[in-house]
């Protein structure tokens, strides 16, 4: 395994390109399979797992500058819910195949791993905001690591110092982004300066030995849920509640699908629910306006694309049913019809409309996380 890993990461554009050209080969597979959608279903499946696992070897590369910053304990979360997500589609076309209407038991146990291993994923990382469902590492890079944080929603980097209510301190008590903090901090390094160019050398080496033999002497530690709610308060837990709603609202609406079927509006009407109640939360807590201001939470550049993201897949509430049998696809066709005597628009538009339909009828609920 180890030399499949030196291998990738030696080649990742090699690699890059033939994950490419398989992906681009899998369009042509349903002509072959057109008895089963099972084999290019399992096709794509593994391609996605393999160029999955591939990402991760290059994403955990040590780095020249922090040699040991790739953990090979920690548990790969961002992998386990890519390869997740590469299996349920197969999941929900072996069992449609096999078992029928009894698919959705096998897809809600599809969703109620995926939510086990995302909430293990935000406990575990201190309760930052998921990025892509989990599958992105919420972790902000920086050029300057001595002075970067990392912030959690609004957090500070585990280890480091915190913003709110003057927290954010250096060794004398102050501010360092006081005109006061920065004095302090200056005649702190000037008597520090002083006091080695006026010992005796061999004391300075001892000294510089010490240094680089004594352990770290700051212990990182990853906020904790009690941290959080004692820090933020309310809003802590606003946050904290509208992240685990956007975790687990694609398993509630499988399992009233299960319970009331896939043409009821009520598991419509009930993720639709979920999802505006939890960015609803998102939204009060990031507002500055309606928060004190020990309580702000500020978004990285990240967090801010992923809030994006969120809004956007908002856009599959179209696509699933209900809603697509009674009004989408009679726009679908309706348009189709209206285009149809455009040359070559019209046939675009049929071909487009025709791959559209295909794609919701295969795979129904989607889930969007």
């Amino acid at each position: 395994m180890e030399a499949y890993k030196t291998w990738v990461r030696r080649n990742k554009d090699y690699v890059h390109s033939l994950e490419s050209l398989a992906n681009g080969l899998t369009w042509l597979l349903p002509e072959r399979f057109s008895t089963s959608e099972i084999g290019p279903e399992a096709v794509t499946a593994i391609l996605g797992i393999v160029t999955a696992i591939n990402e991760h070897i290059i994403d955990t590369t040590p780095s020249e500058r922090h040699p040991g910053s790739a953990d090979p304990s920690s548990f790969p979360y961002g992998l386990c819910i890519s390869a997740l997500k590469d299996l349920e589609t197969l999941v929900e076309v072996v069992a449609e195949q096999y078992y029928g209407d009894k698919k959705w038991n096998f897809i809600a146990v599809t969703e109620a791993i995926k939510v086990i291993v995302r909430l293990a994923l935000f406990r575990n990382s201190g309760y930052k905001m998921l990025l892509h469902g989990g599958e992105t590492p919420n972790v902000e890079k920086s050029s300057d690591d001595t002075g970067s944080q990392h912030r959690i929603g609004g957090f500070p980097r585990p280890g480091g110092h915190y913003h709110g209510a003057g927290l954010l301190q250096n060794n004398h008590g102050s501010n360092p982004w006081t005109i006061e903090g920065r004095a302090l901090s200056a005649l702190s390094r000037f008597g520090e300066t002083a006091r080695m160019v006026s010992g005796p050398v061999w004391f300075q080496r001892i000294q510089q030995q010490h240094a680089i033999m004594a352990p770290p002497t700051s212990v990182i530690k990853r906020p904790t849920l009690s941290m959080i709610l004692s820090e933020k308060g309310v809003n802590g837990a606003l946050f904290v509640l509208g992240e685990i709603l956007f975790i687990t609202r694609p398993l509630f609406y499988v399992l009233f699908i299960r319970r009331y079927g896939i043409r009821s509006w009520i598991p419509w009407f009930l993720s639709l629910g979920v999802d505006f109640i939890g960015f609803g939360f998102l939204s009060h807590v990031t507002k500055s306006g309606m928060v004190e201001r020990e309580q702000w939470f500020h978004l990285s550049a990240s967090e801010k694309d992923e809030v994006k993201r969120r809004k956007l897949l908002w856009a599959l509430y179209l696509m699933r049913e209900p809603f697509f049998s009674k009004y989408t696809r009679q726009k679908l066709e309706s348009t189709e019809r209206l285009l149809e005597p455009v040359p070559l628009i019209g046939t675009l538009t049929s071909k487009l409309v025709e791959l559209i339909i295909g794609a919701q009828t295969r795979y129904t609920y989607m889930s969007g996380s």
